[in-house]
């Protein structure tokens, strides 16, 4: 049994192999898009701060820096059109010592010898003036006016989204288990069968390392780095106007208070190397050791009330920098390391590997039927559908709220469950209509949530739950 035969297989649906997938589905190219787990997006995609970075505080000369630099104009212009909620707060990065202080000029060298030259450093007094609510003992920041909050699940949907429409072929809960060469070709196995291609691109996130080992290659391995976060309740997103960022240390970008474009605010992430690639539970160290970065930060934080916590797997080498590798002669490539800013990099990244390509006379250019997309909405700062009369007058299910604490829609879910890139399961459905993330999880609403999924799906509720095969 073979899933097929094409010019380039991707592997992993992350926000990096679907923005790779999307750029090469609008050549003349017949591309594969495989994912191991069971939707695009699932991995460490979902989990992260969903901060579209500028860069500024990336190392000169790094690959992460050109980058991460060339992905934020990228995504910015992308999310104007394909509809990916972004909202520009600005970063203010806080020095609470006098040494964190002394250290502001530099950062701001470094933000300018990476292209990005907007900072400046503010006093105490302007820094409060900002934000009010700072905890006592700041002694000045650095303000990055141009870092902005994006959607963290809308980015890699929409990618797939337009992969499919211009006829990439997803494969989902198809992970890669073995590569073989044949003369100018590759020979996947998948539990689904062979698939034959004459690329392979290695975008696997957390798996990268074994993809590579597929292919031949000992090059680096992933220690799955743990991130931990809270979320709080939208009651408490008055007491934060910008991303709130600590001074960097070269293990990590240490713990943030941001805002979200759902309106909740966000406190984390820890920074701990795991060595079990599956280990995403919270830990009681991890969120006590969060909330004493909090009442530091914003005090009045811990006053409001925590809608959740989740953690996330930062795919880390032995090197700061991306894994990037071109092997023409092999035809294969890989994009490896990519760690939290991969969201911003993801366009970029996709640029490269469509130029590499390009370089050796594969043929990337864009068809003139390509076509692109417009996602549904989850920010708070463009209208939602319930709050649409003309979209309720022509449809009644618009106005329809099925979860009444994130206000979705009936007409959303069914949506979402009629989509090219449809959810296999309620986490899935969660990312595309923000229903039972709010402040109840789901205590009101899973049940009709649960019925209405299971309806439009053809599913069972017992079998929407995991309860029966």
């Amino acid at each position: 049994m073979t899933v097929g035969a094409v010019d380039v297989a991707v592997v992993g649906a992350g926000v990096v192999g679907a923005a790779v997938a999307r750029r090469l589905g609008r050549a003349r190219l017949r591309v594969a898009l495989l994912e191991a787990g069971p939707d695009v997006g699932a991995g460490t995609s979902k989990a992260n701060t969903a901060i579209l970075h500028t860069g500024f505080d990336a190392t000169p000369g790094t690959a992460e820096s050109r980058l991460v630099a060339r992905g934020h104009a990228l995504l910015s212009a992308y999310a104007a059109q394909a509809g990916i909620p972004v909202e520009r707060t600005g970063a203010l990065l806080v020095a609470w010592t006098e040494e964190q202080h002394a250290l502001l000029p530099a950062l701001a060298q470094q933000a300018t010898a990476n292209g990005y030259e907007r900072c400046d450093i503010v006093d105490a007094a302007e820094l409060y003036r900002r934000e009010p609510h700072l905890g006592p003992g700041a002694v000045g920041a650095l303000s990055v006016p141009d870092e902005s909050l994006v959607c963290p699940w809308t980015t890699p949907l929409a990618y797939a989204t337009e992969a499919v429409a211009n006829g990439v072929a997803l494969h989902r809960s198809c992970p890669v288990t073995g590569a073989e060469r044949a003369g100018n070709h590759w020979l996947l196995a998948t539990p689904r069968g062979g698939l034959r291609c004459h690329w392979v691109v290695n975008a696997a996130g957390l798996r990268a390392d074994d993809v590579e080992r597929c292919l031949g290659h000992e090059g680096f391995t992933v220690t799955p780095r743990r991130g931990q976060l809270i979320v709080f309740d939208k009651l408490a997103r008055p007491l934060v106007r910008h991303i709130l960022l600590p001074v960097p240390t070269a293990r990590s970008k240490g713990v943030l208070v941001s805002p979200t474009v759902f309106g909740n605010v966000l406190l984390g992430p820890t920074a701990e190397d795991l060595d079990d690639k599956t280990e995403t539970a919270s830990t009681e160290d991890g969120i006590f050791g969060l909330l004493e970065h909090g009442r530091r930060i914003v005090p009045a934080l811990l006053d409001e009330e925590v809608t959740a916590v989740y953690a996330g797997l930062r795919a880390a080498t032995e090197q700061a920098d991306y894994r990037l590798a071109f092997r023409p002669d092999e035809r294969t490539m890989c994009l490896g390391g990519i760690r939290s800013t991969g969201l911003t990099s993801s366009l970029a990244l996709a640029e490269w590997v469509a130029g590499e390509l390009a370089a050796t006379g594969v043929d990337v250019d864009e068809r003139p039927d390509a076509v692109g997309v417009r996602m549904p909405n989850l920010g708070d700062e463009a209208p939602r559908p319930y709050l649409d009369a003309d979209r309720i007058a022509a449809d009644p299910e618009y106005g329809r709220i099925v979860c009444h604490c994130e206000r979705v829609t009936a007409a959303e879910i069914r949506d979402a469950c009629e989509s090219p890139v449809p959810p296999a399961d309620l986490d899935g459905l969660r990312r595309r209509t923000r229903a039972l993330m709010g402040r109840c999880q789901g205590f009101y609403c899973t049940a009709e949530v649960v019925e209405r999924f299971a309806r439009h799906t053809g599913r069972t509720a017992p079998q929407v739950l995991g309860l029966t095969p």
